[in-house]
């Protein structure tokens, strides 16, 4: 969407920026491996069509995306471009048109080196923030095939607990809503977290 076309978020361990033209070779190149596209149940894509689809994200009201890049990376290497240090995406998707507070989350820590340090927690919880205080979301679903364990772990550690399971599409779907108490414990998870412009392609200070 074009709302966070132009900030940057930055965490302790991740920075969250906009998808850009820039970062699609880099994503083009994690999703051919099979294992990723299973996990995030996505088609194979040309580099071309690759293209359009940030191009579409980008455009599209219902879809928020950032990419999640190293920060230890981004900060340790100021002149070096934000695709050498990229780690995954996160997603908050408002596809629900009878319930705009319901946004459907997603996370992708594709670059195997980034795995397992808290990159993807940290990129959920800033996300999440983002989503309840710019996007108005009170309600969040994360949907996840049964076999990824340590996703579902994960979002189970946010808060998030089991509704459904489908085995048509072998998927659980996890919920969490936004109580007062649940918000503020949110809000103190991301109090470190700023906020800044961004611009594709400048330098920005680190």
């Amino acid at each position: 969407m074009r709302l966070n076309q132009n900030i940057l978020l930055l965490g302790k361990k991740v920075v969250l920026v906009p998808y850009t033209p820039e970062h699609v070779p880099r994503y083009h190149e994690w999703m051919k491996s099979e294992e990723l596209r299973r996990l995030t149940a996505s088609e194979p894509l040309t580099l071309e069509q690759e293209y359009v689809m940030q191009h579409s994200w980008r455009e599209d009201a219902d879809k928020c995306t950032f990419i999640v890049l190293d920060a230890e990376k981004w900060r340790a290497q100021p002149s070096t471009s934000e695709e050498s240090c990229m780690a995954g995406d996160v997603n908050l998707f408002l596809t629900d048109l009878g319930d705009p507070s319901l946004g459907e989350i997603e996370v992708m820590i594709a670059e195997p080196s980034c795995r397992g340090q808290g990159l993807g927690t940290e990129a959920v919880l800033m996300m999440m923030s983002y989503g309840v205080t710019k996007l108005g979301v009170t309600k969040f679903e994360a949907k996840i095939g049964q076999g990824n364990e340590p996703s579902i772990r994960m979002f189970r550690k946010l808060h998030f607990e089991q509704v459904a399971v489908s085995s048509v599409f072998q998927e659980v779907t996890l919920r969490l809503t936004m109580s007062e108490p649940e918000r503020q414990w949110l809000l103190e998870q991301t109090s470190h977290v700023e906020e800044k412009p961004y611009r594709a392609g400048a330098s920005e200070p680190r």
